[in-house]
């Protein structure tokens, strides 16, 4: 079974979708959690309470991850609150949509500041506070098949998330004198709220029927694959890229 009891992981984006399911997840391994939004503080709440039911503890942390003073901030927040930080979750993201011809800058700094200067504030952020501590931890980043998959319409998420996985492997190899763990999971087609961003729940599920494995993933998926990866059951895994995507990579 794995076990997260006395861990506290902070995971970004956490209010809704996969940041959710790993929040859950880890807190029913026995993980006490930060859970961070930045516009849906009612779904912080609900993903607290939820957190609370399982038997952890959780506190609602504000903050955006593109502004570095918001992010020490978060942990600086959760230090006071829980003691330490053992796992840092990096999940939040931005995404827009544009051809490249037409593409603006602005849509393309923004996802490059929130999807992945956002999480290397956050990592290093993170990993300073587990420095300190002393005894080890583990960064999990939550990239994307579309890190290799070039999407079209998709180029800017598509760089940040290609950008973020090279990022890891760079700080997984600094920092094994920490005995600090850095990984990434790559999730493929996940059934999140902000797939419908972009598809309809009937192209949704005709699209499910198509993949390898017959469905969309689930936050739940992701966030067991997150618990193991952060858990002492994966102690000799760094630098490594989890696909978790019912062979949808497959298919492309």
């Amino acid at each position: 079974m794995i076990n997260l009891e006395g861990k506290v992981a902070l995971v970004t984006g956490s209010s809704r979708g996969i940041g959710r399911g790993c929040a859950e997840q880890m807190a029913r391994a026995g993980a006490k959690v930060t859970i961070n939004y930045n516009s849906h503080p009612e779904d912080g709440e609900a993903v607290a309470q939820s957190v609370r039911l399982l038997g952890s503890d959780a506190i609602v942390v504000k903050a955006d991850v593109s502004d570095r003073a918001s992010v020490d901030n978060m942990v600086e927040r959760t230090i006071k609150h829980f003691g330490r930080l053992d796992v840092v979750v990096c999940n939040a993201y931005y995404s827009v949509r544009e051809p490249f011809l037409s593409m603006s800058i602005e849509g393309m700094k923004k996802t490059l500041d929130v999807s992945l200067l956002g999480a290397f504030h956050t990592a290093q952020s993170g990993a300073r506070q587990m420095v300190k501590q002393g005894d080890g931890g583990s960064i999990l980043f939550i990239s994307s098949v579309l890190a290799f998959i070039p999407l079209p319409t998709s180029l800017s998420y598509n760089a940040a998330k290609a950008g973020m996985n090279h990022m890891s492997a760079t700080m997984a190899r600094e920092l094994t004198e920490h005995r600090i763990r850095v990984n990434v999971i790559e999730p493929g087609w996940i059934d999140t709220p902000g797939e419908r961003q972009y598809a309809s729940d009937t192209e949704i599920t005709e699209g499910a029927k198509r993949l390898p494995w017959g469905r969309l993933g689930t936050t739940d998926d992701i966030g067991r694959a997150a618990t193991f990866l952060c858990s002492d059951s994966a102690d000799y895994i760094t630098g490594a890229v989890l696909r978790v995507d019912g062979g949808f990579w497959l298919e492309k």
